[in-house]
């Protein structure tokens, strides 16, 4: 069974998001690495010991087990988006798709408004390689509401977490406005000239 590993960032200083606040962070996407191997590891015990009697052990940890994966997998998106520093678009046909996309508004001012949504969870701009468009969306925890099997662009972290130690409860918008101003947007690029 192969075990994953936490990823390390070569995170700059920040805009409005702490240091204190990155390695409080960082350490909770730890604990999702942490946790999927754990119940990676005790799934496949119970099954393999006897399937019937663990069933309802077995059951619970499967469906608890996309929560952690999902976990890892969006902060590794959420951590990677500031590496090389804030950048903004640069590639013209990306730009345009965007501005196309999101008239009269803008994919940032899309994205804010989904991550100041009520409750915790992720705003995720996605590309539909099928329907070739860019849709937004929000997934509440990280285990529901995904566009199923659509590759992630940008994933916005708007669980308290990411912004409780430098804003509080209330400071959602100006973390928002935080994440934005750091943005490394040549990271999202990649990720789409990647799906071409």
């Amino acid at each position: 069974m192969h075990t994953y590993e936490a990823k390390k960032f070569n995170l700059p200083k920040l805009d409005g998001i702490s240091e204190k606040s990155v390695e409080e962070h960082l350490g909770l996407y730890a604990g999702y690495v942490k946790n999927f191997n754990a119940i990676s590891k005790l799934t496949a015990e119970l099954a393999t010991a006897d399937m019937e009697k663990n069933m309802p052990a077995v059951s619970e940890l499967v469906r608890r087990r996309s929560f952690e994966f999902g976990g890892m997998r969006l902060h590794e998106h959420y951590f990677e988006q500031f590496e090389g520093g804030a950048k903004p678009v640069s590639d013209e046909a990306f730009k345009k798709l965007l501005e196309d996309t999101y008239k009269p508004m803008d994919c940032e001012r899309v994205m804010k408004a989904i991550g100041g949504m009520r409750g915790p969870g992720w705003a995720i701009l996605y590309w539909d390689p099928v329907a070739k468009e860019l849709l937004t969306g929000f997934s509440g925890e990280q285990h529901q509401g995904h566009f199923v099997t659509l590759p992630i662009l940008l994933a916005l972290d708007v669980w308290e977490h990411a912004y409780l130690l430098d804003y509080g409860a209330a400071g959602k918008g100006k973390y928002l406005d935080a994440f934005f101003k750091n943005l490394n947007w040549g990271v999202v690029e990649k990720r789409f000239a990647a799906l071409k």
